[in-house]
């Protein structure tokens, strides 16, 4: 039964009746499941004004209306063909100045805006410091800038990373110090060159794994201390996945992540990986961050914190389920629903924590059968491929290594408290919890989901892929075969003793046919 306060509280959807909010990140993977849900959920909020930036000859609003074919939207559609209307773009860029937002948007904004979701960041592990710094760090000083105007502000919610101190083992729900002040990494990007910055990025990251992880923590920390007379919020998600239930089963549009891995080891790619089986795949559905930040939102405007909320959206310490799992039931789909033109048969990717042995089978089972096929493709006339996609394969997995062999904890006080505060109904539509997840199903989808959406391939092509597998099975079969005589034969060449041996095999084999025939022909 819901508390009385819970009873006395608006619901989420009345909450966001006739209000308009500004979202950044509109065209990424949480920003689109956010566009969804909001407008499916909460049907009477004014306006979502998206920022947008302009690429490829298409403005702004034509790349709204591009994305909006996708089919995320099918059932929002289905549901509301005008859904559309409620979606304002505005044309600007992280990158520029005031964020290249022109003054007559800014004044719309400035006039009807109550609250912001800031997801926008370059989510690249890899990314040169320059560029991280800008999109993660100043990008946050800009919109706190941009906000600190509006006259109807009621909330700035950051959304970070579950990530942001992952060189703690436990992680609280607070801003932590960061080694550097936001503001002397800023300095300094502004006044060294780019190869300087590159080769010493390893010391000013330390314990980090890479530049993204280190811009969220000094970000979090530049947005508590220049937006503190602001009222914010900060939403951590882990590794996001594909949806578990919204707007549908598996829907994903990126080779992020798990995506990847998932391509790779289908198409017969990846079969030795650096990772922990013990560790836990911390991956959480796109859905879960997505109702976090809606209620979130409501939770915080509506209970007014003196401090700023942070909330985890994690499943390794509610929910876990270890790499090793994941794996084995990833190789089982990929032989019921596999991808089509694999290049191998998808085998069991060896999950090693040790680097000299990983080492050891990346030669063997990545690069020698990937010089071999550009072997074959050069004397086919053809440009060699294998090697070069193998190399860009490692380097993914090389910035992945980090995060598949650790473990983290967080706490979830914050959460415990907003789950209290909903009332059944609105805890039913914006399910957070993910305890009740089933993850080899889970896992099947996100593939499948893979499968659709991201490689665009079509289920009535799956017997032909199946039927391709098979072929790569006889030709596996008929290769050992040939080798293990070869070998064999040049042996006997050679060895006295082994000539004996096959010789004495072929007397057994002899032998044993002979009785066969004999004992059948004397049968009544």
């Amino acid at each position: 039964m819901a508390s009385a306060i819970t009873q006395d509280l608006p619901s989420v959807a009345d909450f966001y009746k006739g209000r308009d909010v500004f979202l950044t990140g509109a065209t990424g993977f949480i920003g689109k499941v956010f566009i969804e849900k909001m407008l499916r959920c909460c049907p009477d909020i004014s306006t979502i004004f998206v920022l947008v930036r302009p690429r490829r000859n298409k403005s702004a609003q034509e790349r709204l209306k591009s994305m909006f074919k996708e089919k995320i939207f099918e059932e929002l559609r289905k549901r509301n063909v005008d859904f559309e209307s409620k979606v304002q773009a505005i044309e600007g860029d992280m990158m520029e100045h005031k964020l290249g937002i022109s003054e007559e948007d800014t004044e719309k904004l400035r006039n009807s805006v109550s609250i912001v979701f800031h997801s926008a960041a370059t989510v690249k592990f890899d990314e040169p410091m320059r560029l991280a710094v800008e999109m993660n760090v100043l990008g946050v000083r800009k919109m706190i800038e941009l906000c600190k105007t509006f006259k109807k502000l009621e909330l700035f919610l950051h959304v970070s990373t579950a990530y942001s101190n992952c060189d703690r083992q436990f992680i609280e729900e607070m801003v932590y110090p960061t080694p550097i002040e936001p503001q002397q990494l800023i300095d300094l990007c502004s006044i060294i060159d780019d190869e300087t910055l590159d080769q010493i990025t390893p010391k000013l990251i330390g314990d980090k794994p890479n530049t993204y992880t280190y811009t969220k923590q000094l970000a979090e920390h530049l947005l508590v201390e220049e937006g503190k007379d602001m009222p914010l919020a900060i939403v951590r998600p882990s590794i996001v996945g594909a949806s578990w239930k919204e707007p549908f089963p598996g829907w994903i549009d990126n080779y992020n992540g798990p995506s990847g891995l998932y391509i790779a080891a289908g198409k017969g790619l990846l079969r030795t990986f650096k990772a922990d089986t013990e560790a836990v795949a911390d991956i959480v559905p796109v859905d879960l961050p997505v109702n976090m930040m809606i209620t979130t939102a409501w939770h915080t405007v509506l209970s007014k914190p003196t401090d700023v909320p942070i909330y985890h959206c994690t499943t390794g310490g509610i929910n876990p389920y270890t790499w090793g799992e994941l794996e084995s039931i990833a190789l089982k789909f990929f032989w019921k629903t596999p991808f089509e033109k694999a290049f191998r048969r998808p085998t069991h990717v060896i999950l090693r924590n040790n680097s000299l042995v990983h080492d050891y089978w990346v030669f063997i089972s990545h690069y020698v059968p990937a010089h071999m096929m550009d072997l074959v493709i050069k004397l086919t006339g053809k440009r060699p491929f294998m090697v070069e996609t193998y190399t860009k394969l490692h380097k993914t997995m090389d910035v992945l290594n980090f995060f598949t062999e650790r473990s983290w904890e967080w706490t979830y006080t914050n959460n415990q408290t907003l789950a209290l505060k909903l009332s059944p109904a609105d805890a039913k539509t914006f399910f957070m919890d993910p305890r009740s997840l089933h993850w080899p199903d889970y896992i099947e989808n996100h593939i499948l989901g893979t499968k659709l959406y991201v490689m665009n391939e079509e289920m009535s092509g799956v017997p032909a892929a199946r039927a391709h597998l098979t072929k790569l099975r006889n030709i596996r079969y008929t290769f050992n075969t040939v080798l293990i005589i070869a070998l064999w034969r040049i042996l006997i060449a050679r060895s006295q003793i082994a000539r004996n041996l096959w010789q004495f095999i072929l007397a057994l084999v002899l032998k044993f046919v002979r009785f066969t025939r004999t004992t059948s022909s004397v049968r009544p």
